[in-house]
């Protein structure tokens, strides 16, 4: 196995939710983060236009950093791309997939529902998680198409309309038979970002199911816990070649990373 650095990847910021997870358990890993900002959001994409891109991105970052493995820490993206990746690079992927089987497994009222991008909502992928994984429960597919947004606007310090939040999650809060949802599985890694916010708007209390740990936990998995040696120089690429204003550098920083920018 290469001992370069793992390569984080996500449509924007969102990513940063799982790098946190990382850096609790592999503290020594070192990490090249990766923002597609040319491209986000995700949601208005085409499946196909975004499969050929994605793929295209990492593959020409795989070939810069020799990395060590890749996460695709998108779920919209996971969705698509694992299986063309894993084709074409002999090397560890960790996708992001809705967290259904944890949810199923945790439920106490038997009422779930999955909080995600209307792209991941339509997925197959998805559905099949369900046939799978919570044939007993009753799962709702909640589609919020401006949450991303609405969470990296929040991570750079813009206020949340609380309105416009509750509009994007109110379908959650459900009810059936006298019972309640009481998990929301978080499909999107930047939701986590605003689970607080969500909290404070909910009308009952529930699990906001984050997927961090879980993909940090495999992660650790297919790379045998290694270091990968002294953690160095870790960059920001944004895939737009623009500069990181003053809000998102300082953004990178405070996750551990030291320059951003960089064009891919």
């Amino acid at each position: 196995m290469p001992d370069g650095p793992v390569i984080i990847f996500d449509s924007g910021f969102g990513g940063l939710s799982v790098v946190r997870e990382i850096r609790r358990q592999m503290p020594a890993l070192s990490l090249v983060y990766v923002a597609d900002d040319a491209a986000f959001p995700y949601g208005g994409m085409e499946a196909e236009h975004l499969k050929a891109h994605v793929v295209t991105t990492v593959s020409r970052i795989i070939d810069r950093f020799a990395p060590s493995a890749v996460v695709i820490a998108c779920n919209t993206a996971s969705t698509l791309v694992l299986e063309p990746l894993r084709a074409e690079h002999d090397l560890p992927f960790v996708g992001t997939v809705p967290a259904i089987k944890p949810a199923a497994r945790l439920t106490q009222s038997g009422l779930i529902a999955v909080l995600a991008t209307p792209a991941t909502i339509e997925r197959d992928y998805t559905r099949d998680l369900i046939s799978q994984f919570a044939e007993t429960c009753h799962v709702r597919l909640v589609g919020a198409p401006l949450l991303a947004e609405m969470a990296e606007a929040h991570m750079l310090g813009g206020r949340i309309d609380r309105n416009a939040l509750w509009d994007q999650v109110a379908p959650c809060f459900y009810e059936l038979d006298g019972r309640r949802a009481d998990i929301i599985a978080l499909a999107c890694t930047h939701y986590p970002f605003l689970t607080d916010r969500m909290q404070s708007i909910a009308p009952w209390r529930v699990t906001w199911l984050d997927p961090a740990e879980a993909i940090a936990r495999r992660l650790e998995q297919v790379t045998n816990g290694r270091d990968f040696g002294v953690r160095t120089d870790e960059p920001v690429l944004l895939t737009s070649g623009h500069s990181a204003d003053r809000a998102t550098g300082q953004l990178f920083r405070e996750f551990g990373f030291s320059s951003t920018g960089l064009s891919c």
